[in-house]
């Protein structure tokens, strides 16, 4: 099976080990992973302020891009349901591009929908001895509707205790610009999910999207909180890692 990689503007740019860990995680189950080096943003930051025709043409690249791609996976919910939501609506002027569209939404998953939904599998054989809490990204969970398939991931990792997080379905904030338009009111939000981050005593906060990843942690390290931060991939890789150490 082959797979492109989809990486994202910020774990393109900003957390370039969340890739690595996806490629290393997939490997495992003989996935082999290229990086199609046309791509660009997926067009998301420019659509969602009112710029339709530049978010068209950044959209445009991904078309090409992952043409002759079988599967094109993604660490982002938020991305992925960018093309499967938005896409053919966004070339919807032109028939050859929409069918384009119709084809990468197709083929493209976010990667936990890929390991479980695809591949097969829900029990990676990793080891954790952490206590965990996971927040659902809200355009990976409502828009994309990957709900179920980061939990059991997660609840397959072995002496990991996971626990809920109050509020999981509250906003983080972030929400791309919207962070940047309505700064009081994304400061905020992520202020009351950092608490209830702290409430639940975890060491980890886990999570599909950078973007809210990014967020969050950056409001805890502002609150000088050591909980630590990651992406599912790097969970579940390290994880992997110490399972064949012999950790149970």
């Amino acid at each position: 099976m082959k797979v492109s990689l989809f990486v994202t503007c910020l774990v393109d740019n900003f957390f370039p080990d969340v890739a690595e860990a996806m490629v290393r995680v997939l490997n495992r189950y003989g996935v082999e992973v290229d990086l199609p080096q046309a791509q660009t943003c997926c067009g998301q930051p420019a659509f969602n302020s009112g710029y339709v025709d530049e978010a068209r043409a950044a959209a445009t690249t991904l078309l090409e891009a992952f043409e002759d791609s079988d599967y094109v996976v993604s660490p982002s919910g938020s991305c992925t349901g960018m093309v499967h939501h938005y896409y053919p609506e966004l070339f919807g002027h032109d028939a050859h591009l929409v069918k384009s569209a119709e084809s990468l939404t197709r083929k493209t998953y976010e990667f936990s929908q890929f390991l479980v939904n695809v591949l097969g599998v829900e029990d990676v054989e990793a080891s954790f001895p952490h206590k965990v809490t996971y927040h659902p990204s809200c355009h990976g969970a409502r828009l994309l509707g990957v709900k179920d398939e980061p939990l059991r991931l997660l609840q397959h990792v072995r002496s990991m205790e996971l626990v809920d997080l109050p509020h999981a379905q509250d906003c983080c904030g972030f929400g791309g610009t919207f962070a940047v338009k309505m700064h009081e009111v994304s400061g905020a939000m992520v202020s009351e999910k950092a608490d209830h981050v702290l409430e639940t005593g975890a060491e980890v906060l886990v999570g599909t999207d950078m973007g809210c990843m990014m967020n969050i942690g950056g409001r805890l390290r502002h609150e000088g909180k050591a909980v630590r931060v990651m992406h599912i991939a790097q969970l579940l890789d390290e994880g992997i890692e110490i399972g064949k150490a012999g950790v149970r």
